[in-house]
């Protein structure tokens, strides 16, 4: 797999929507309307990520979901961190 360059991280984040780089992650901060649509979106996306064996750091406070995505063994962003914030897309 291995980290992807600086280049195919920019050539990346066009094809994703709503993702912001901040170092060696990419970040998507949800409005879900309520603490219930937030705990809806934070177990669908725990199934995707356990599918992909791709784990996001997720951050929850009321309303507001905060995804973080990153390939810990790769030392940085790889292409498993775009394909599961392109299916976190899907679903907002």
């Amino acid at each position: 797999m291995g980290r992807l360059s600086d280049h195919e991280i920019e050539a990346e984040l066009t094809k994703t929507g709503g993702w912001l780089r901040d170092g060696d992650a990419i970040t998507r901060k949800v409005d879900c309307g309520d603490f219930l649509n937030a705990l809806l979106l934070i177990n669908t996306v725990g199934h995707f990520a356990e599918k992909a064996n791709h784990h996001p750091e997720i951050h929850n406070v009321y309303k507001w979901v905060t995804f973080t995505l990153s390939t810990h063994d790769e030392g940085g962003l790889t292409v498993k961190d775009f394909a599961l914030a392109r299916q976190i897309n899907t679903l907002l």
